[in-house]
C-alpha cells in the first residue's frame, strides 16, 4: 500500500492524496449485500441530533462475520474488496463446504492464502487465523476481538488498528488497547491474529470539500465566525477569552461527559492516561 498523489489537472486534484490498496474488482459478493437506510444525523422521530452528516453517495452493505465461530473449515481468500462503510478493506472468504463470508481484511493476507478458526493454540500462527484468546500468546497482535465470547468482535476493527496481550488473569486476559488502555477481557472471547490492513488509510487528504460530501459530511462553521447571537463564542475577536463550548454551553474540550457507570469499568486496570484504577 502506497500513497498516491495525483497530477492536478483540476483544481480538485491539487491537493488530493490517495491511499493506492490492491483490491479485486469485482463486484460485491451478492448474497452477502443488501441496501440500508442511514440516518443522516436523524433519530427516529426525524429531529437532527447529530449535525453535519447528510447526503452522500448510495451504498450497499456487506454482511460481515464478526463471530468467526464456523470451526476447523479451512477457507481460501477469494477476493480483496472496498467496503464503502468502514476505513477496512474485507476479505471474501469460500469454506471448503462451499460457504462465503466477509471478514476484516488483515494486513499481509492475500489472494489465495488460507484462513481457519479454532480453538486449540497451534505451533505456527498465521494471519487471518481466529483464536479465543487463551489461545493465543503473550505479545501477539490481534484485532476484531469480542468484549462477551460469542456476541461478535467489537475492539480494533478500523484500518490500522490493533491490540496486544499483555498477561493472563485466571479467566481474563489483559489487553493493551492503541490508546494505551489496559482492560480485563474473558479468555473465551475469540480474536483474530494480525492488524487491520489499509494501513495508510489514516493519510489520506480529501482534497476539496465535495469528496467530504460524498461520503455524507455537511460542511462544518466554526462558533467563533458566527454571530453572538448564534453561538456563545461567537462576536469576532470581541468574543474571545472564554473557554471553547458547544452551541449550548458545554464544555468542549476536556470535560468529561461519560457516565462512570458503565458496568465494564471494573475490568479497566490503567487508563488511557496511564493512571492506574484504584479498586475498591
Amino acid at each position: 500500500m502506497v500513497l498516491v498523489k495525483t497530477v492536478p489537472t483540476t483544481p480538485g486534484q491539487r491537493f488530493l492524496i490517495k491511499n493506492k490498496v490492491e483490491i479485486t474488482r469485482k463486484p460485491s459478493e451478492r448474497k452477502l449485500t443488501f441496501g440500508w437506510h442511514r440516518s443522516k444525523g436523524r433519530n427516529c422521530y426525524g429531529r437532527l441530533t447529530s449535525r453535519h452528516r447528510g447526503g452522500g453517495h448510495k451504498r450497499l452493505y456487506r454482511l460481515i462475520d464478526f463471530r468467526r465461530n464456523k470451526l476447523s473449515i479451512p477457507a481460501v481468500v477469494e477476493a480483496i474488496e472496498y467496503d464503502p462503510n468502514r476505513s477496512a478493506n474485507l476479505a471474501l472468504l469460500k469454506y471448503a463446504d462451499g460457504e462465503k463470508a466477509y471478514i476484516l481484511a488483515p494486513d499481509g493476507l492475500n489472494v489465495g492464502d488460507s484462513v481457519v478458526s479454532l480453538d486449540k493454540p497451534v505451533s505456527n500462527y498465521k494471519i487471518g487465523m481466529s483464536f479465543p484468546l487463551s489461545c493465543i500468546p503473550t505479545a501477539m497482535k490481534i484485532h476484531a476481538v469480542e468484549m462477551i465470547p460469542g456476541k461478535g468482535a467489537q475492539l480494533a476493527r478500523t484500518a490500522g488498528a490493533s491490540l496486544e496481550i499483555v498477561g493472563f488473569e485466571g479467566n481474563y486476559a489483559s489487553v493493551r488497547m492503541p490508546s494505551g488502555e489496559i482492560r480485563l477481557i474473558d479468555v473465551r472471547c475469540r480474536a483474530t491474529i494480525g492488524r487491520v490492513g489499509n494501513v495508510e488509510h489514516q493519510n489520506i487528504v480529501m482534497g476539496k470539500a465535495g469528496r467530504a460530501r460524498w461520503n455524507g459530511r455537511r460542511p462544518s462553521v466554526r462558533g467563533d465566525a458566527m454571530n453572538p447571537i448564534d453561538h456563545p463564542m461567537g462576536g469576532g475577536q470581541t468574543g474571545g477569552g472564554n473557554h471553547p463550548v458547544s452551541p449550548w454551553g458545554q464544555l468542549a474540550k476536556g470535560y468529561i461527559t461519560r457516565k462512570r457507570t458503565n458496568a465494564t469499568d471494573k475490568f479497566i486496570l490503567i487508563r488511557r492516561n496511564g493512571k492506574k484504577v484504584k479498586k475498591g
